[in-house]
């Protein structure tokens, strides 16, 4: 059985730090430091899986909470006391389905996402936006979409995959963790850790007062999508950065998404492609103290968003950067998605039943990326604090999958999430659909629950600006 503090350790050791030696969450010791690290409560074992998820969870989390302490303290503050619910948490990790407003909200999966036996085995599928819907349907030859699944069991499942992505789509073949090990993308996940978080080369003069929040004062310009990334920056949001999520016209975003990741921020459209738009990024870049974007790795690069241009440009700017599969491998600028990284590496095959693949009981990949990008990013601003130099991290939901596989329990237990009435856990905001009950963000800091800045803006509604220059 794995040690209730051993994820918490892995996750923070990843980030560049010490070990916590005996300050791990649960047991209310002191750390290295001598100070009480994290104070956990609540109850446990509402997260049913293969793998100890729910110390996974926790520990995305905690890495959360102590980073963001921890940035307190370098900013020239009191070092606040973060605790945190369990029961808060397991909710956390499926806010999406927490939502509830005055009319029935869009399902969170489309018809056609899901596994679909093939000749050889079973595939998972990703149509969830229109355009991977089209690509799907045109690599099959454009059957009527109700018999997709017929014409899917004619193909062998790799071949089908690859035919997926080559038509502009994403999908992933149901293997089994052995099978993933061999693969070719799987060999280069194998000898990655959790994350890759380095310091900045340069350093900066960008010095920012302490405030109420961790993040007061600070901002953070916001380029993902989907849930892992708006997951990360919308609980920058309710530490006290300004978040704003900038997305390009042509993209709409799904609503479920936005209700759910677009919590706390302010929301733009830019295009960057343009000369007048590009000259407004970078302004808006200047006046950064983050950004997080989460699209495929060599996407931004022809807007001067790759890693090396943005330190040359903007030296005072942390960076935090997902993607599906890494920045290395064959798959490196591959589409995906939280549901296809857990087919592709052995994840569904553990949670499903002689036949047919499973899923974990949420959405685990994504909400664990989602609460280490906030992570990454805090600690790249306390170094800035302490050193001047700006922090940089990758992160990848295929290696936060390697993260969880390296967690299995001995006995394995699989089921839904257990059902729990979240009531108690939401809160009033405002939304394009009027009143909004959401999942509160998990955490404390000195007894003051987190709470979100702002409701959830409509897409587009807000200038690209930063309201506080």
């Amino acid at each position: 059985m794995t040690a209730p503090g051993a994820p918490l350790e892995e996750a923070w050791v990843a980030l560049g730090r010490e070990a916590l030696g005996d300050g791990a969450p649960g047991n209310g010791a002191p750390g290295h430091s001598g100070q009480v690290m994290l104070e956990l409560h609540g109850k446990g074992g509402l997260l049913p899986s293969p793998y100890a998820l729910e110390e996974i969870a926790v520990a995305a989390v905690s890495a959360m909470l102590l980073s963001a302490a921890e940035l307190a303290e370098a900013r020239g503050g009191p070092r606040p006391q973060p605790s945190l619910d369990r029961t808060h948490v397991a909710l956390a990790f499926a806010s999406e389905g927490t939502l509830r407003t005055e009319h029935a909200l869009p399902a969170g999966f489309a018809p056609l996402s899901r596994f679909a036996r093939t000749s050889d085995g079973y595939i998972r599928l990703h149509a969830n936006y229109p355009h991977h819907r089209a690509a799907l349907l045109r690599a099959l030859g454009d059957p009527p979409e109700e018999r997709a699944l017929e014409t899917i069991r004619g193909h062998k499942a790799e071949d089908l995959e690859s035919a997926i992505v080559t038509a502009g789509g994403a999908a992933a073949a149901a293997r089994s963790a052995a099978e993933w090990l061999e693969h070719p993308q799987g060999r280069v996940e194998a000898g990655l850790g959790l994350l890759d978080f380095e310091a900045g080369e340069s350093e900066t003069s960008r010095l920012t007062a302490p405030g109420p929040l961790p993040c007061s004062g600070l901002r953070v310009l916001d380029f993902t999508r989907v849930i892992a990334g708006p997951v990360g920056t919308r609980m920058l949001a309710a530490l006290g950065a300004e978040v704003l999520r900038v997305d390009p016209p042509a993209m709409p975003e799904l609503e479920l998404h936005v209700l759910d990741g677009c919590v706390g921020k302010r929301s733009a459209l830019l295009d960057a492609r343009v000369n007048t738009g590009h000259d407004t990024l970078e302004r808006l870049l200047a006046d950064a103290d983050v950004l997080v974007q989460g699209y495929r790795p060599g996407a931004l690069t022809r807007l001067g968003l790759d890693a090396g241009a943005l330190r040359e440009r903007h030296p005072h700017l942390v960076t935090v950067t997902l993607s599906a599969w890494g920045e290395t491998g064959p798959w490196a600028e591959r589409r995906g998605f939280d549901s296809l990284v857990q087919a592709a590496c052995g994840i569904a095959r553990a949670c499903g039943g002689e036949e047919e693949p499973g899923a974990l009981p949420v959405q685990a990949l994504d909400h664990a990326s989602g609460y280490l990008i906030a992570a990454a990013a805090l600690r790249g601003l306390a170094d800035r604090a302490l050193t001047g130099r700006a922090g940089h991290a990758r992160l990848a939901l295929s290696r936060t999958a390697t993260w969880v596989m390296r967690h299995a329990t001995p006995l394995a237990s699989m089921g839904p999430a257990v059902q729990i009435d979240p009531e108690d856990y939401l809160v009033t905001v405002s939304s394009p659909r009027g009143p909004l009950r959401c999942l509160g963000p998990p955490g404390s800091l000195d007894g003051e629950a987190l709470a979100w800045p702002r409701g959830v803006s409509a897409p587009g509604s807000d200038p690209p600006r930063w309201q506080s220059v």
